[in-house]
């Protein structure tokens, strides 16, 4: 089988170089093909040479983009290019800053004897950041699973057969978020248990902006059902409090309203256009290998 590892990077080529070496090591023992895409997103800082010897991995190519689109959308950009350029048989999404472990590739791929034309996701058993951010996570579990009836684990570490591949870049919802918009086109997932690495170097760079962002991207994928459960929370809320209406009262009302609001806007960066427009974006491509 070929297999394509997808790798999007924003300055953390240090992390990335690293993740390289960790992945050359892991796919030693299995007897597939692997490739690695990164997609670069009009990175500042300037990379090293490669010097690690990757003897297990096939080829390895950097698509510089032109202007900076942000995470989901390279993944975006990685998948349509893979498609429509590479053969290949599956596609494994991860993040470059070590956060998704390369030691699950082996478990990703083994699952793929029992479910070879399903995707298989990593849901998290286990996270490493800190207090503030998974509540933040618990949250966003919580109102996703509330307002749109999907129950999301998962994020960008999957393994895509190529079918799964086809519908995702065929659907507009990829190009604003990745677990939602798989969440969409493939209502039948495997699963693996995944643990939440430690990043190999800095910080993190997922700030609440961006998180929030990133939650309400997933949820306006089902913008539709989110209406439909918001207008049946208001009619029943209504008929519960309507003989004690108070300021007080109508605050989880506001704050419906305010989640509405935010999905509908978000959702706006859903464009097929711009999505089947995106390679344009590409600068040059580097092969490393």
């Amino acid at each position: 089988m070929k297999i394509k590892i997808l790798i999007p990077v924003y300055n953390d080529w240090q992390s990335v170089f690293k993740l390289l070496e960790n992945i050359n090591s892991k796919v030693s023992t299995l007897s597939h093909e692997f490739s690695v895409i990164i997609v670069n997103d009009a990175s500042s800082e300037s990379r090293q040479k490669l010097s690690i010897n990757l003897d297990n991995l096939k080829l390895i190519k950097i698509i510089n983009m032109k202007d900076n689109r942000g995470h989901a959308r390279c993944n975006a950009v990685g998948l349509k290019y893979i498609f429509e350029n590479e053969e290949f048989d599956y596609v494994i999404p991860m993040d470059g800053d070590g956060e998704d472990r390369p030691e699950e590739i082996k478990q990703l791929v083994e699952n793929l004897n029992y479910y070879p034309d399903k995707p298989i996701v990593g849901e998290r058993i286990k996270r490493s950041e800190g207090i503030f951010f998974r509540f933040c996570y618990f949250t966003h579990k919580l109102i996703t699973s509330l307002f749109t009836g999907q129950s999301i684990k998962y994020g960008n570490y999957t393994c895509l057969p190529k079918l799964t591949v086809e519908k995702m870049i065929n659907e507009k919802a990829t190009w604003s978020s990745f677990s939602g918009a798989l969440a969409k086109v493939s209502k039948d997932r495997a699963t693996i248990p995944s643990e939440r690495g430690e990043r190999y170097f800095g910080p993190s760079k997922m700030s609440f902006k961006n998180l929030l962002i990133h939650s309400l991207s997933i949820i306006g994928v089902f913008k539709i059902n989110v209406l439909i459960r918001a207008i049946l929370f208001l009619l029943i809320y209504f008929f519960l409090i309507h003989q004690n209406i108070t300021l007080i009262t109508l605050i989880p009302v506001l704050l419906v309203f305010i989640l509405l609001l935010s999905v509908i806007i978000v959702s706006k960066r859903e464009n097929l256009e711009e999505f089947n427009n995106s390679l344009k974006n590409i600068s040059n491509i580097d092969d490393l290998k």
